[in-house]
């Protein structure tokens, strides 16, 4: 079964109250040509790797706290704050908390 994503004008939820923390439970939420929007729940001490994707990323926090480790030094994200990358810069997160972000990754120059 293919993934449902949002359509223009849909209102999407980003945070859900009672929600289990522990549980890694992202999803796309919208995807198109040009960019995709996937809310990221990362439960305390969850990693991702060094990874890097092509097009231009931001990260915005909503909730928690995220280390991430980019351009030689480790920044924080505490809810409310978000942090671009460059399209192809290397980059690890890890949640220091219980966590919930909304990522963009612009698929297209």
């Amino acid at each position: 079964m293919a993934l449902q994503h949002a359509s223009s004008g849909q209102v999407i939820a980003l945070q859900r109250s009672g929600e289990d923390g522990s549980q890694f439970s992202s999803i796309a939420l919208a995807k198109t040509d040009e960019i995709e929007l996937i809310r990221l729940v990362l439960p305390a001490g969850k990693t991702m790797p060094e990874h890097w994707v092509k097009g231009e990323v931001t990260l915005q926090c909503l909730s928690g706290e995220i280390a991430i480790d980019a351009h030689g030094r480790t920044s924080t994200l505490h809810g409310g704050e978000m942090l671009y990358l460059a399209g192809a810069t290397p980059h690890a997160l890890k949640a220091v908390a219980d966590s919930v972000a909304l990522l963009t990754i612009v698929l297209k120059s």
